[in-house]
């Protein structure tokens, strides 16, 4: 017996089995400092999105980093596998001449490494038999492996979709409420009719509820960081974002029954940010640009205190503004840089149509061109 071989074999087996408990089945953060699943994205995000950030066309470059987080799965998966293989591989292979090859193969880890990858996805072709009882009882153990790692693929992908799907509801419905991409003025200004305030309440006790999901899921799949939305001014960060700075618009300076509601929203939504930063080992930028420079500050008060919104700008609002900015904005300027979603601005001087305008569009241009069956349709109910 080899022991070196065998110890190598041992530990590839270990971490790949620990790496993918933690991915996996913990609800919750992994403390490893190395982990396959970290090393693996550290070496495959990075040369992917400075390669998708090249191209010009932003619905291009929002497509080809669209294609990374399904795809990074499947590869992970793989890599998993490769691993598992050549690790038993290498427990063989500690072992001296541990098969019967009929065929000779060239060298014998070959052999090893074919009676593994025969074995670990169960095939049983039957050609390499094995010599000793030891090695039986490994070839046993390695098929309940591979059956096990099955399972643990199919019950993977339903949970993340599931999260993912959830996730994207509330951004989508936050179109029409805040803009494409989503904004703290257009926010409060859509919310500036009679009876809004209570609708502003329920929203953001919603998007409350929200990033406490968020924080859950993400922490436990950091993976679906990466999983980007269908539109291209749309992302879970911009969305959060977006929620961070309504809070902090309303705690620093909205004389609303709606500000103690922001309070409540803007302490979990900042939790879930800092705490995803974390995970992507994102530390908070410092020496950022403005995002709200004081005459931009001026002319959001101004336009909402004529929509009607009770605001107290007075000399301290704008550095009460500052502090609860100082709390998030670093963290979301590092998470930007790294996923590469661009944070909203406060406010769009020019603002965007919005998504859900272009599918009323096509509506209205759909039964313009079709009177006879919106006649026929009328008669029929």
């Amino acid at each position: 017996m080899y022991p070196l071989r065998l110890i190598a074999g041992i530990a590839c087996l270990v971490s790949v089995l620990l790496d993918a408990f933690e991915t996996v089945i913990l609800p919750r953060r992994a403390t490893g400092h190395f982990r396959l699943t970290r090393l693996f994205y550290w070496i495959t995000w990075r040369p992917w999105r400075w390669a998708s950030m090249r191209i010009r066309h932003a619905r291009k470059r929002e497509t080809m980093l669209s294609f990374y987080g399904p795809l990074s799965l499947v590869f992970l998966i793989a890599a998993w596998a490769g691993v598992l293989i050549f690790g038993f591989a290498l427990v063989y292979f500690a072992f001296p001449a541990p098969f019967t090859d009929p065929r000779g193969a060239a060298h014998p880890l070959l052999t090893d490494l074919y009676a593994s990858g025969t074995t670990l996805f169960t095939l049983g072709l039957g050609d390499v038999v094995p010599r000793e009882l030891v090695i039986r009882g490994l070839m046993v153990l390695e098929s309940g492996v591979g059956l096990g790692f099955v399972a643990l693929v199919i019950g993977y992908f339903p949970v993340l979709y599931g999260a993912f799907s959830r996730r994207e509801v509330s951004i989508a419905l936050l179109d029409a409420r805040a803009g494409s991409p989503p904004t703290a003025f257009e926010l409060i200004k859509r919310h500036s009719f009679e009876g809004g305030g209570a609708a502003l309440i329920a929203l953001l006790e919603e998007w409350e509820r929200w990033s406490a999901e968020l924080l859950e899921s993400h922490i436990s799949y950091p993976l679906l960081c990466l999983f980007r939305s269908q539109h291209t001014s749309q992302s879970w960060l911009g969305a959060l974002t977006a929620i961070l700075d309504t809070c902090a618009l309303l705690i620093a300076g909205v004389q609303e029954q709606s500000a103690r509601q922001a309070q409540l929203t803007f302490a979990m939504a900042r939790h879930a940010l800092v705490d995803i930063a974390q995970i992507l080992s994102a530390t908070p930028a410092t020496n950022l640009p403005d995002r709200l420079p004081a005459e931009r500050f001026s002319l959001i008060y101004d336009q909402l205190c004529r929509m009607g919104v009770r605001v107290c700008h007075d000399e301290n609002s704008m550095d009460r503004l500052r502090e609860l900015r100082a709390l998030y904005e670093g963290y979301a300027q590092t998470l930007s840089r790294y996923v590469a979603m661009p944070l909203p601005p406060f406010f769009l001087e020019h603002p965007k149509k919005d998504n859900w305008l272009a599918v009323a569009r096509v509506r209205a241009d759909a039964e313009a061109s079709a009177p006879a069956a919106q006649g026929y349709d009328d008669h029929m109910f």
